[in-house]
């Protein structure tokens, strides 16, 4: 069965950077888009960033342009995300997910989520 697994959250001030980390299996990881979406307390889910299979295109909200790196290691079934310049409104629970083909359509299932706090 599927399993998306998060790792890498945790407290970090304003302006600091943090990686986080989502190993999956239970399928072929090489032939899916993956997804990186977060949930900030008392609110929906925004959608912060994909990878397509291959991972040589990727996207990201407006919001983390130019501050997260989305990156994928096909080898070690691993999707990261490097998140530099974390501010207060990028707390939230991060969730990857994975993608219906190679290049999104969606998403199909979906991690537990690891907590990141921006806080000083």
């Amino acid at each position: 069965q599927v399993q998306l697994v998060e790792s890498g959250g945790g407290l970090v001030q304003p302006g600091g950077s943090l990686r986080l980390s989502c190993a999956a299996s239970g399928f072929t990881f090489s032939s899916y888009a993956m997804s990186w979406v977060r949930q900030a307390p008392g609110k929906g889910l925004e959608w912060v960033s994909d990878i397509n299979s291959g991972g040589g295109s990727t996207y990201y909200a407006d919001s983390v342009k130019g501050r997260f790196t989305i990156s994928r290691d096909n080898a070690k079934n691993t999707v990261y995300l490097q998140m530099n310049s974390l501010k207060p409104e990028d707390t939230a629970v991060y969730y990857c997910a994975k993608g219906r083909s190679w290049y999104g359509d969606g998403m199909d299932y979906w991690g537990k989520g690891t907590l990141v706090t921006v806080s000083s």
